[in-house]
């Protein structure tokens, strides 16, 4: 059998403000049980944006190394995140601090920030007031934001307003695994942040547990998945990475191909007219 080929391109690039990339997945560095873990899992995924907590202390390990030296930031756009604030000053100044070390590096990443301003240490969800504040404060400073929040479509639609790059909103809570617990409320973001907008980057953030999660969230349509803990604290987390990397393009291809519509009977594969015999 001769294969077809496919004239058409299979897919277009994942655009974020001025960054462009083939791959839609977005991966964490932290969690992992080991530095040189991480970069396996990173070359596995084939993620070309990975998200560094840029906090002082999440840059070392145990015994004094840093996880720059251990990530390969020519080939690799970070995406500095605010992990760990809870007011959107201390957010501010987070964001700040990670622009002026990937400067020094050198790296693209220095234009960005992935905001997070948490309301509790319990949830791990954001604070609506304060992200807002803070996503207001970096895009007046430059930065192109990119912004985590809950399902909220309403929130979702303020923080587009604020001047967000990308809209973030949560599957279900940072680490828990829960996959997309809403799958109505991301159609409705997504509605509303797409709104005569279609190119608008939205990109699921948070909870996915396993590579079905991740197929799911492509299926309804966002434009990219960030994940961490799913890989992070799989059993064998590089068989993980390759799961969701493959999960990753199945469930964007199948949202581009689009499903058939669900139907509560039966519907034949082959046609009942011509049978050989008649159908009683």
């Amino acid at each position: 059998m001769v294969a077809t080929q496919i004239d058409t391109p299979l897919d277009t690039p994942l655009r974020i403000g001025s960054h462009v990339f083939t791959s839609r997945l977005i991966v964490g560095t932290g969690k992992y049980s080991s530095f040189e873990v991480m970069q396996q899992a990173l070359e596995l995924s084939g993620t070309q944006c990975i998200t560094v907590a840029v906090r002082r202390e999440r840059l070392f390990d145990q015994q004094g190394r840093n996880i720059l030296d251990f990530i390969d930031t020519k080939r690799y756009t970070i995406l500095p995140n605010t992990a760990g604030c809870f007011t959107a000053e201390d957010a501010v100044r987070v964001a700040r601090l990670g622009r002026e070390i990937l400067s020094q590096l050198g790296n693209p990443g220095a234009d960005w920030v992935k905001l997070e301003v948490l309301g509790d240490k319990k949830t791990l969800l954001p604070d609506p007031i304060a992200t807002v504040r803070a996503t207001e404060i970096l895009v007046k400073e430059g930065f192109q934001v990119l912004v985590y929040t809950t399902d909220d479509p309403i929130v979702a639609k303020r923080l587009k307003e604020a001047g967000a790059t990308s809209v973030m909103p949560a599957g279900s809570p940072i680490g828990s695994g829960q996959g997309i617990l809403n799958p109505n409320n991301i159609r409705i973001c997504l509605e509303y942040l797409k709104e005569n907008d279609p190119d608008y980057p939205v990109i699921v953030d948070a909870g996915v547990g396993t590579a079905s999660d991740v197929t799911v969230a492509f299926e309804l349509g966002v434009d990219g998945v960030l994940l961490n803990t799913g890989i992070a604290h799989a059993r064998d987390p590089l068989r993980m990475a390759v799961a969701m990397k493959h999960a990753a393009e199945a469930g964007r291809l199948a949202y581009l191909a689009g499903r058939i519509p669900k139907k509560l009977y039966a519907t034949a594969s082959s046609p009942m007219e011509g049978t050989i015999a008649p159908v009683r």
